[in-house]
């Protein structure tokens, strides 16, 4: 069983920076793949990018590609999400998830097993 704890949201103006870190609980965080998704009010969840279990590889949507950066700290049992140039549309709820030796191109988030409860990013114009 892993738990994931999302932190680092908030509100900030278009242009501006944030970065989220999700927590996780487990010792054996560094064989799980995570996943960035969000959800805006009124619209589907979205993929925003994945990072493998060692770190090595990350995949990214078109939409945040060149603005956002996702790393981990497998020490530290965290994922981080640095958002740079933040645009009103980036507005939504995020949520990472987590699922042990998952591809990182497999976007799909019904895949995923574990899921924090969501971090608040709103982005004013």
């Amino acid at each position: 069983q892993v738990q994931l704890v999302e932190s680092g949201g908030g509100l900030v103006q278009a242009g501006g920076s944030l970065r989220l870190s999700c927590v996780a609980s487990g010792r054996t965080f560094s064989s799980y793949t995570v996943g960035w998704f969000r959800q805006a009010p009124g619209k589907d969840r979205e993929f925003v990018a994945a990072i493998s279990g060692s770190g090595g590889s990350t995949y990214y949507a078109d939409s945040v590609k060149g603005r956002f950066t996702i790393s981990r700290d497998n020490a530290k049992n965290t994922v981080y999400l640095q958002m740079n140039s933040l645009k009103p549309e980036d507005t939504a709820v995020y949520c990472c998830a987590a699922r042990p030796n998952w591809p990182v191109r497999q976007i799909q988030g019904q895949y995923y097993d574990y899921w924090g409860q969501g971090a608040q990013v709103t982005v004013s114009s």
